[in-house]
């Protein structure tokens, strides 16, 4: 019973880093062109 006061608080900062590391990626601009870099090796420089 005393490692469930352990692993809830691990697990929900396990769920709010991976919630903030998406968030962070959004931010960044990373989801926007996803068909551009499919197509980006097909294309000879």
């Amino acid at each position: 019973m005393d490692i469930l006061f352990v692993l809830i608080p691990l697990s929900i900062a396990l769920a709010l880093l991976i919630l903030g590391a998406l968030g962070w990626a959004v931010w960044r601009g990373q989801f926007e062109s996803l068909d551009a870099e499919g197509e980006r090796i097909l294309h000879s420089d």
